[in-house]
């Protein structure tokens, strides 16, 4: 998995980061599935963080894109807390 993937979704305006868990070991990726809805002018409501296995995740991953979510760019601020 590169180290971000963004998937939007046009039906709910909802949004998806997917990103590396950099504490995570080589021989056991992990990565952090990032859930929120961007709001222009304003912070983003962060709704849910998940914590997966990179394997895991790239399964969601192409599962969201299957059912119509679309890849995107950045959302939000990389440091944004939830």
């Amino acid at each position: 998995m590169r180290s971000s993937i963004w998937l939007h979704n046009p039906a709910t305006a909802h949004t998806k980061r997917f990103h590396r868990d950099e504490k995570s070991i080589p021989q056991d990726p992990h990565v952090f599935v990032d859930s929120g809805r961007p709001f222009p002018g304003q912070p983003p409501l962060l709704t849910t963080r998940f914590h997966l296995k990179a394997q895991a995740a790239e399964q969601l991953c192409q599962l969201l894109i299957q059912g119509g979510w679309t890849p995107c760019d950045p959302q939000w601020d990389a440091e944004a807390d939830f």
